[in-house]
């Protein structure tokens, strides 16, 4: 890896196709309650970032962690708490504003 790596945008698309293909990962959307319901990846957990602290999560500590937002501040600051709490696999994914795969309504 490079030092122009540490710079790399993180591609939602293809990540999402890695959290399909890992077992036991976890895909978690930390966004607020409102922005899921109006429109998330499918099979993704949401855990509003500012409640990430105080949720009782119940991820293996060693799950890989997938984690998005709507462009990827929120993944970033989750993805801290994560690690603080222990999961030392948890990965900024990128925001949804990029992803091109189907989503859920509700």
């Amino acid at each position: 890896m490079g030092i122009f790596d540490l710079f790399k945008k993180s591609n939602i698309n293809s990540e999402v196709q890695r959290f399909n293909s890992t077992p036991n990962a976890v895909l978690l959307d930390v966004r607020t309650k409102e922005e899921y319901r109006g429109g998330h990846i499918p099979n993704s957990v949401n855990i509003p970032v500012e409640k990430l602290e105080t949720a009782s999560l119940d991820f293996n500590k060693d799950a890989t962690i997938f984690v998005y937002c709507y462009s990827g501040a929120r993944a970033s600051r989750a993805v801290a708490i994560l690690n603080r709490l222990g999961y030392m696999n948890a990965k900024n994914i990128g925001g949804i504003i990029d992803y091109t795969g189907e989503v859920v309504v509700r």
